[in-house]
């Protein structure tokens, strides 16, 4: 008789691919609503955005922070999965190169809420944060070789240097509706870009 707890005999079983679907439309919903309302906004709204009960969000979550660790990896993942996707399908490197930095730009948002639930637990997050570098530096990295190969960009610009300027600018645009880090994220990509 199999057995759905996962122990040794009986290894957990992946999940089906409705049940992905619905998990990756709840993380979905609620990165969308972390950028816009931060970390703290209701569970009623995230279940609403994603078509979904309140039950449900907490079935696959049973806490916000597991709720907003899920979405913390989820934004990695899709940062880094865009990164060869915007390569192949832009108009040129330095076109993916910059609306890589705009998905960077958003996850930088939410992640700043992060930073706040989890400063209880710094061991936690330290293991989050180099998740986040082990993920999306390399990405970065191609994006930004590309461009230089094709003459766009100055070939001295390094990932981890890029990255942390982009998360600078984005310091406090959580709480400031005034302030616009997309818009600066762009303006200091298009600097890179090397006369014609």
């Amino acid at each position: 008789m199999s057995d759905s707890r996962g122990d040794a005999e009986h290894p957990a079983r992946p999940k089906r691919a409705d049940a992905r679907r619905n998990e990756k439309t709840l993380l979905d919903a609620a990165a969308a609503l972390f950028v816009t309302s931060g970390v703290d906004a209701p569970v009623r709204d995230i279940a609403a955005k994603a078509g979904v009960g309140v039950g449900t969000i907490y079935r696959h979550f049973p806490t916000r922070a597991d709720l907003i660790i899920a979405v913390y990896r989820h934004q990695v993942e899709a940062c880094a999965e865009a990164g060869p996707t915007l390569l192949a399908t832009s108009e040129s490197p330095h076109a993916a190169l910059r609306q890589w930095i705009r998905l960077f730009v958003d996850f930088l948002v939410t992640k700043h809420g992060l930073a706040a639930v989890l400063h209880s637990d710094d061991a936690g997050f330290d293991s989050l944060h180099s998740y986040f570098l082990d993920r999306l530096v390399p990405v970065c990295t191609q994006l930004l070789d590309a461009a230089a190969e094709a003459g766009e960009i100055p070939g001295d610009v390094e990932a981890y240097q890029l990255m942390r300027g982009v998360g600078n600018l984005c310091v406090g645009a959580d709480s400031d509706p005034r302030y616009d880090a997309r818009r600066l994220a762009e303006l200091l990509i298009a600097g890179l870009r090397q006369p014609h």
